[in-house]
């Protein structure tokens, strides 16, 4: 771009083209660059965007990001930062499309380094132990969609103890910000075998993870 408000632009997830690339079901995810004090003028008016005629929802997802979607279905997760705003950031995966000063590469590494929060396997299997109860117990109450909800939740902690101890030759495709993320592709049999689970109903979903 050759807005002078932009100082940079950061693809990121499969934007990014790291370890995969984007499909036809991608959305697009970014980070917006600007200098201090023009973000919200980025984020209150979109007619930067491409095809911004086209637009038929946008909302504020979070402070500093939006989530936008085309016409024809297409989906955008956006934020702008300033660039001392991009330590509110969680990433794994990025590109740098534009670097106006020369300092997001860096800066970027320096993000993508940060430690992630560190969940002991005693915290992971007490999660996925306890979110399979309550699944069970909430679907014979009439709650059922609370109980498939808690059963994915069960899932979630069991597929981040898995792919922490199970070896893989594509755990590189694994994603660190959420263990979900492609699990079935480093894990076919796993991933199978949970999504088996996931699709019962929630006690018996439950059962299935415990076991």
């Amino acid at each position: 771009t050759d807005d002078p408000r932009v100082a940079g632009l950061i693809a990121v997830g499969s934007m990014a083209e790291r370890d995969y690339a984007p499909d036809q079901w991608s959305d697009h995810d970014f980070f917006v660059i600007t200098d201090p004090g023009g973000q919200e003028a980025f984020r209150t008016d979109l007619s930067w965007l491409p095809r911004a005629d086209e637009i038929v929802l946008s909302f504020r997802e979070t402070a500093h990001g939006l989530k936008v979607v085309y016409a024809d279905g297409h989906l955008l997760e956006f934020a702008v930062f300033d660039l001392d705003e991009t330590a509110l950031a969680g990433v794994n995966r990025y590109r740098v499309l534009i670097d106006r000063d020369g300092v997001l590469e860096a800066r970027m590494a320096e993000l993508a380094a940060r430690p992630k929060r560190e969940e002991t396997d005693e915290h992971l299997f007490g999660m996925a132990v306890t979110a399979a109860l309550v699944a069970a117990g909430r679907a014979p109450r009439g709650e059922v969609l609370s109980g498939t909800f808690f059963a994915v939740w069960a899932a979630k902690h069991v597929c981040a103890l898995l792919a922490r101890h199970l070896l893989s030759e594509r755990a590189g495709i694994l994603d660190d910000l959420d263990p979900l993320r492609r699990f079935e592709l480093a894990h076919p049999e796993l991933g199978a075998e949970l999504d088996a689970a996931l699709r019962l109903a929630p006690p018996e979903a439950a059962r299935r993870l415990l076991d």
